[in-house]
């Protein structure tokens, strides 16, 4: 193979910048080629380097829940069985109201989403109660 790289573990930035090039370079392999298996496991390497080097935090829950609303296009009035009444749904939308685990749990069940973002931590308007 011409201009292949060594496979071995990604540790610097040099290393990263050229496993990205060897996997462009590999896109278009066939299937169950070697040049495929090569491909895969450079992508398992790449993976594991920016997960530790670039890592990507939980989005705030009620930024997530406005995205959820907006790509499934979902109303306010389509959260009232998880959340509760209209005004129960403008106080969490409006971040005067934490969510409670009760409505994590009902969002989560209910609209298949992950609980590990629903449960993080986020500003409330001061004007809330702690």
């Amino acid at each position: 193979m011409p201009n292949t790289i060594e496979l071995k573990p990604i540790r610097t930035e040099a290393d990263y910048r050229n496993a990205l090039a060897e996997i462009e370079r590999l896109w278009e392999a066939p299937e169950g080629s070697p040049e495929a298996d090569r491909l895969e496991i450079l992508t398992i390497l790449v993976e594991t380097y920016e997960k530790a080097h670039f890592p990507v935090e939980a989005p705030d829950p009620v930024a997530f829940i406005e995205y959820i609303m907006y790509s499934r296009g979902l109303t306010r009035k389509d959260l009232e069985p998880y959340i509760g009444p209209r005004g129960r749904v403008a106080d969490i939308l409006n971040r005067t109201r934490p969510l409670t685990m009760t409505m994590i749990r009902r969002l989560a069940n209910g609209l298949n989403l992950p609980v590990d973002v629903l449960i993080q931590p986020y500003p409330l308007r001061e004007s809330a109660r702690a």
